[in-house]
């Protein structure tokens, strides 16, 4: 998770000059993807802790576009909660996902 929390800063300092929807489509496909590989029952804390991260990131990259910044925890908040998706669990459990596959009849048979 470190390392790919340093490919974020790295890239957000590249795109700290993009308008902020550009930079929040980017955020919330790259923290879409970590919740789908890594929002397993059990690892919500990790997978908020990256969401929670990115958007520490993303704050720190857009306070430093100016040097009157205007940016708050607030108004980062409404940000963050507007382009990138909540930290949930999107897979079940895998005792649920085998028992769908092999009630009933196996298709083996």
């Amino acid at each position: 998770m470190r390392t790919k929390l340093r490919e974020v800063n790295d890239q957000l300092k590249l795109r700290r000059h993009e308008p902020i929807p550009e930079q929040g489509q980017w955020l919330a496909s790259v923290v879409r993807g970590h919740l789908a590989y890594y929002a397993v029952p059990g690892n919500i804390d990790a997978v908020a802790a990256f969401r929670t991260q990115a958007t520490r990131h993303w704050f720190k990259a857009l306070r430093r576009r100016s040097q009157k910044t205007s940016l708050t925890w607030e108004r980062m908040d409404r940000l963050a909660n507007r382009w990138l998706p909540p930290a949930r669990v999107l897979h079940p459990y895998p005792e649920q996902r085998f028992d769908v596959r092999t009630l009933g009849r196996s298709p083996v048979r």
